[in-house]
């Protein structure tokens, strides 16, 4: 398995997957679904801007969103690393947002892919990742803590965890 960025994926394996989720899904934002083709190629090289940092809104962070693919070179999920963290984000969604495609939950992609998201965050000079999830989405939850994670506090919606990257 490996992640790639988004921008440098092919269109034809990343469109069909963007379209498989739902545009807000367990907190998951997926602004490209229903996007005709055409905008779609723009909306990716908006990301690619994004991920410089290049004409974000003042209460945006830099991120870099990855494509994972499995052993068969098929685009599984979305994981999308911020560079750091503002007020809103430690407060709430954290360094790492991810989605895994409905046809493939369950089979460990989203464990394995918030492993090598890790990596990034790590090469990237984050020590502590901070991530969330709602308390009904099992399934981020149990990624989250295979992958060392501990709920760092919750709220009536949400879990808040952290995973020690050092």
């Amino acid at each position: 398995m490996y992640l790639k960025e988004l921008w440098l994926c092919n269109d034809n394996d990343i469109y069909a997957l963007f379209q498989s989720f739902p545009a807000n899904e367990n907190g998951f934002m997926n602004e490209a679904k229903d996007m005709p083709r055409d905008i779609f190629k723009q909306w990716v090289q908006k990301s690619e801007q994004a991920a410089m940092g290049i004409g974000l809104p003042a209460w945006k962070v830099p991120q870099t969103t990855y494509v994972l693919f499995n052993n068969d070179n098929k685009a599984v999920g979305v994981f999308k690393l911020r560079h750091y963290l503002n007020e809103n984000l430690r407060n709430g969604s954290g360094h790492i947002g991810f989605g895994i495609g409905a046809a493939f939950r369950r089979q460990g992609y989203a464990t394995a892919g918030l492993k090598l998201c890790l990596e990034k965050a790590k090469e990237r000079g984050i020590d502590l990742a901070y991530l969330s999830c709602y308390k009904y989405n099992t399934g981020s939850l149990k990624a989250m803590l295979n992958c060392g994670a501990y709920i760092d506090h919750e709220d009536e919606q949400e879990y808040y965890t952290r995973i020690p990257l050092k």
